[in-house]
């Protein structure tokens, strides 16, 4: 399909008959598809007639497509035959430009990716995790307690950013007044360089901006590796045996993956909760007459609003996928989006449950060797947010529609407008 008949698609879906699209015109992977959130009829037909989708000619390639839960899990499982490497392209669809690319663990395979990822992973753990519950319930509260009465503000600005940008300071021991940059870094770091509020209009202006990054956090570095370790995860690095002595490309690379592993993800589920409760007031009435289903909420939210789009890998190998047959080098792309909405694995994926059964049966935070490292924190995150509301009983009302990201890689929020009904 070409670009133009895509954003034909992306833009008025309603008006195109997608059952009589040949299958081979579904490209599921333009940007506009999930900035316009018009992706769900496009992956029901691929779940319902080729699961296993090969589409020959997009603006990334071609490229494998993975729609159903159960063979998503077979990629995630089989890390011998479908590599995250860098040096393969990655884990996005989009590849990597040439002596530029990005390494970090998460775009590593094992053995590398293991003693890289065991690291940084104890300051996500449960000791610390406990550690750090009074701080983040203290913020929360404070955070929830300034926000404006009777008027229109942003959520995402106000409560999304500012919670999960003051524990990425925290995690990284970085200069509080300078936090903001963080969420910056962030934004650079993923944005598709093509949409029109995109930070960064340039993989030239992308790559001149990480440089800056790097510049700020090796002064961070060159303090702490010459201090006692501390338990911070720059700290953390500069006394790892492992990633002490990383590449350029590496530490740039693996800054970027902690920013924004830490700080994407659970803003954009943090405005994503607020706005599937708003469309299902039926649900915002059963949390609020039972506090104790919050662990099940934040389960829910996290599936259905899916953060990250998609993952991808590149075969090792000639392998069968779904009954298709996969060829060493193609790229297979795991779209957890339509994972999670798959009916064959989930009751009702397409409707929001507070109470679901088996709330935690979702791909958002992947499986096997790459699960989200982080997933605990997000979990705890969500979980005080949510705690914090109830107990104050606030009237939380969306004052209009969404301004959602241009990215087939992260579904996230620019702007939510609410007000909170004093």
């Amino acid at each position: 399909m070409t670009t133009s008949a895509q954003a034909a698609i992306a833009t008025d879906i309603d008006a195109v008959d997608i059952d009589a699209m040949p299958l081979t015109r579904i490209n599921v992977s333009d940007p506009q598809l999930y900035q316009d959130d018009t992706w769900r009829p496009l992956f029901a037909r691929l779940r319902r007639e080729d699961p296993v989708h090969y589409c020959p000619d997009s603006p990334y390639g071609p490229y494998w497509s993975v729609t159903r839960y159960k063979d998503i899990m077979d990629v995630e499982l089989n890390h011998a035959v479908y590599s995250s490497s860098a040096e393969l392209g990655g884990i996005q669809i989009t590849d990597a430009t040439l002596g530029r690319e990005v390494v970090s663990f998460i775009r590593m395979d094992p053995p590398g990716h293991t003693v890289r990822r065991r690291t940084v992973a104890p300051i996500v753990g449960p000791a610390n995790l406990a550690n750090l519950e009074a701080t983040i319930r203290q913020r929360t509260a404070g955070v929830l307690d300034g926000l404006p009465r009777n008027e229109t503000f942003d959520w995402v600005d106000r409560v999304s950013i500012e919670l999960t940008t003051m524990m990425l300071a925290t995690l990284f021991d970085f200069p509080w007044e300078d936090r903001r940059k963080l969420t910056w870094w962030s934004d650079v770091a993923i944005a598709n360089v093509n949409a029109p509020d995109a930070p960064v209009r340039s993989e030239d202006e992308r790559f001149a901006e990480l440089g800056r990054m790097a510049e700020y956090f090796s002064r961070l570095w060159n303090e702490r590796v010459n201090a006692a370790p501390k338990f911070d995860l720059i700290s953390m690095l500069a006394h790892g045996e492992s990633t002490r002595n990383m590449t350029p490309a590496e530490f740039v690379g693996t800054l970027a993956l902690l920013i924004v592993g830490g700080n994407d993800t659970t803003r954009n589920t943090m405005s994503g909760g607020l706005l599937a409760l708003h469309q299902n007031p039926e649900q915002w009435r059963k949390l609020r007459a039972n506090a104790a289903l919050v662990p099940s909420l934040v389960a829910e939210t996290i599936r259905y609003q899916t953060p990250v789009i998609h993952m991808r890998r590149t075969a090792l190998a000639d392998a069968e996928l779904g009954g298709k047959h996969i060829r060493k080098g193609d790229k297979v792309v795991m779209w957890y989006i339509s994972g999670n909405r798959d009916e064959t694995a989930i009751d009702a994926p397409e409707d929001f449950i507070v109470d679901r059964a088996k709330p935690r049966q979702h791909l958002s935070y992947g499986a096997g060797i790459h699960r989200c490292v982080g997933d605990r924190l997000a979990d705890l995150q969500l979980r005080i947010l949510w705690e914090e509301i109830l107990r104050r009983d606030l009237d939380i009302e969306v004052a209009g529609p969404p301004k959602r990201l241009y990215s087939n890689f992260l579904r996230g929020f620019r702007e939510l407008p609410v007000r909170i009904n004093a």
